[in-house]
C-alpha cells in the first residue's frame, strides 16, 4: 500500500489530460476510439453523436452526451442515480463512519470536512456535544443515509441531479488521485478521504443533501458546470488542506437550485459518486449491493 500510495499520480493523470486533449488525425480516430468500445463495453447507440470522426480528441469521446430518450428519469420515486456506474454500497450511515466497500470504513468528517456554519446552509444549531453524524441531521426522527457509486472508464462520464435540492456550499479537497476501482478501494483504508474530491453541500425537502465527486487515476479533472471557479488537479497543494466556495451570497440567497435529472458535471474518465443525504426512517433504497445502475434510474424513496 505504501508503495502504490508513493506512485505519481497526479502527475501522470495531468500528463494523460494533456495526450486526451492531442487532436487525433481523421483517420485515426475510429480505430482508436473502437479499440476503447471494444475493451470497455461502450454502447455507442446510445451517442448523441455515433460518428466516431466526430469526436476530435479522447476527452471529447469520453464527455460523449447522450441521446436524450437513452435515460428516462424517473418521477416515481424521490432519489435517482445521478450516473451510470455500479452500487458499490448503500444503507444508514453508522457511528460517524460510512463503507466504501463491504468492510472497509472511513470517517464521515474526515471525507466532508468540518461541518459548514448552520447559518449559511440554514440548518438547526446543534448542541456542542452531538457527534459530527448527529450535527448533520436536522429534523427530530431523520436519519443519514449514504450511497456508493463506482463509474467505470466505458461508462457514461456525466453527472445529474439525483434530486430536486439547493447546493449552497462547495469544498474541494485536492489529493492523491489513486484508483478508485472496487478492487483497490478493498485495501485502502479511507481511499476516499485521501482522493481529491468535489463535495457539494446543500438541502432538499427532508434536510441535509451532498453530492461527492471523488477523483481517480487520469481522472484529475472535476468539472461542476455552475462552478467557473473550481480548478481540480493543481500542480502544488498542501496535505490536508482544502477550499471553500459559497453559493450563498447577498444577491442569491437561495444558492443553486438543481432539479431532478438537470446535468451537473463530468469527470474525465471513469470515478466515483457518493451520496450522503438526511431523510425520514421509512426511506427505502431500492437497490442490491453490486448492481448495474444507469443515470435517472431510481435510488430510493419514501
Amino acid at each position: 500500500v505504501a508503495l502504490y500510495k508513493s506512485v505519481p499520480t497526479r502527475l501522470l493523470s495531468r500528463a494523460w489530460g494533456r495526450l486526451n486533449q492531442v487532436e487525433l488525425p481523421t483517420w485515426l480516430r475510429k480505430p482508436v476510439y473502437s479499440l476503447y468500445i471494444w475493451t470497455f463495453g461502450v454502447n455507442m447507440k446510445e451517442a448523441a453523436v455515433e460518428d466516431l470522426h466526430h469526436y476530435r480528441n479522447l476527452s471529447e469521446f469520453f464527455r460523449r452526451k447522450l441521446k436524450p430518450q437513452a435515460r428516462p428519469v424517473c418521477c416515481l420515486h424521490s432519489v435517482i442515480s445521478p450516473s451510470d456506474g455500479k452500487i458499490l454500497n448503500f444503507g444508514q450511515v453508522k457511528n460517524c463512519e460510512v463503507e466504501q466497500v463491504k468492510g472497509v470504513t472511513y470517517s464521515l468528517e474526515s471525507f466532508l470536512g468540518p461541518r459548514i456554519c448552520p447559518e449559511e446552509l440554514h440548518f438547526s444549531q446543534a448542541a456542542p456535544g452531538n457527534s459530527f453524524q448527529q450535527q448533520l441531521v436536522t429534523k427530530e426522527g431523520n436519519e443519514l443515509y449514504h450511497c456508493v457509486i463506482y463509474l467505470a472508464p466505458g461508462d457514461y462520464h456525466c453527472f445529474h441531479s439525483p434530486t430536486d435540492w439547493r447546493v449552497s456550499h462547495r469544498r474541494h479537497f485536492p489529493g492523491s488521485l489513486m484508483s478508485v476501482n472496487p478492487g483497490v478501494a478493498r485495501w485502502i483504508k479511507e481511499l476516499f478521504c485521501h482522493n481529491e474530491r468535489v463535495v457539494l453541500t446543500g438541502d432538499w425537502k427532508h434536510g441535509f443533501f451532498s453530492l461527492t465527486a471523488v477523483g481517480a487515476t487520469n481522472v484529475g479533472s472535476i468539472r461542476i458546470y455552475f462552478d467557473q471557479d473550481l480548478h481540480t488537479n493543481s500542480p502544488c497543494y498542501s496535505k490536508g488542506s482544502y477550499n471553500d466556495f459559497s453559493f450563498i451570497s447577498n444577491n442569491n440567497k437561495e444558492g443553486i437550485p438543481m432539479r431532478k435529472g438537470e446535468h451537473l458535471g463530468e469527470f474525465n474518465l471513469g470515478s466515483t459518486i457518493v451520496l450522503i443525504f438526511e431523510a425520514p426512517k421509512d426511506f427505502k433504497f431500492h437497490l442490491k449491493a453490486g448492481q448495474k445502475i444507469r443515470f435517472g434510474e431510481a435510488l430510493g424513496s419514501l
